[in-house]
């Protein structure tokens, strides 16, 4: 249960109301009924979360995020990655091999993405110049920079969703 109360549409000022129907077309989620006590910052945020990763593979992005979102034993977004990866392909295989950081079955730039993911997730301060080496085989520097706000942007909401308590809406998937 939500450690705070989730603005519903019908309860919502005009201005969340608009944001509602023209962001979330009618049909916000729990994260974003709790931001919704902060209009400025749902709004923000919506655009935000929107730009993070786009000049990255829909693959490679949901792999990033499921990651993230595993090591951090985040429910609400593993579940909801879990369902946005089944849209790209992704196996119930492929999630418990995340879930394991068991990557080899990935391709070469897939793993390379998601070591320095989990090394920047877990131990950011460890980052050093073999490390961007090895994703300037991979990656351009455009990338690298979408990269690094993908993985902030899943620690990011790792840390908000659960700690509120917010309830998944999304039929759950075990791993």
């Amino acid at each position: 249960m939500a450690r705070i109360s989730l603005i519903e549409p019908e309860n919502a000022s005009p201005e969340v109301k608009e944001i509602y129907e023209q962001k979330l077309r009618g049909k916000p989620g729990n994260v974003q009924k709790a931001l919704a006590h902060r209009p400025d910052m749902l709004k923000n945020f919506l655009s935000f979360y929107a730009s993070v990763g786009k000049s990255l593979d829909r693959k490679l992005y949901e792999l990033l995020y499921l990651r993230v979102s595993l090591i951090n034993e985040c429910h609400y977004c593993s579940q909801h990655h879990i369902a946005g990866s089944k849209r790209v392909g992704l196996t119930p295989e492929d999630w418990s091999a995340l879930k394991q950081g068991s990557y080899g079955r990935f391709s070469e730039k897939e793993q390379a993405a998601l070591v320095y993911a989990e090394k920047l997730t877990r131990k950011p301060q460890s980052v050093g110049d073999a490390d961007f080496a090895e994703l300037k085989r991979y990656f351009n520097e455009a990338e690298i920079v979408d990269l690094h706000l993908l993985v902030g942007l899943a620690n990011l909401t790792n840390r908000v969703t659960d700690a509120l308590g917010l309830e998944v809406e999304v039929p759950e998937e075990k791993i």
